[in-house]
């Protein structure tokens, strides 16, 4: 699936890469909030820096699978949501301040520069 995407963001590994970060920002221990960082680099592989993107990079592998892939994928991020939700902090600002991300609540979440 991965090498068959044209989107510039999935490539062959990407999906491994993404859930690795995902899962790397949420491993410190401890009950402080967690705050994504921007990407110092807007390369397809430096982006995963930025979790937000990692987890843009699962939905986009999500929607272009198979309905038992797909579900299989989705109970492997489940959970991982959870924490993220739970470990970061709203941002107040709400969706309206950058529409294009609406439907993608992680990018809801205060950042490192917010």
């Amino acid at each position: 699936m991965e090498t068959a995407s044209d989107d510039y963001y999935v490539f062959t590994g990407a999906t491994r890469s993404a859930l690795r970060r995902y899962r790397e920002f949420l491993s410190p221990p401890g009950r402080r909030p967690l705050y994504p960082t921007p990407a110092l680099c807007s390369c397809r592989g430096c982006e995963l820096d930025d979790v937000r993107h990692a987890r843009d990079v699962l939905e986009a592998v999500a929607v272009r699978l198979p309905v038992r892939a797909r579900a299989e994928l989705r109970r492997v991020i489940a959970p991982l949501d959870r924490a993220f939700a739970r470990r970061t902090l709203p941002d107040p600002r709400g969706p309206a301040w950058q529409p294009e991300f609406a439907e993608r609540w992680w990018h809801h979440r205060m950042s490192e520069r917010w």
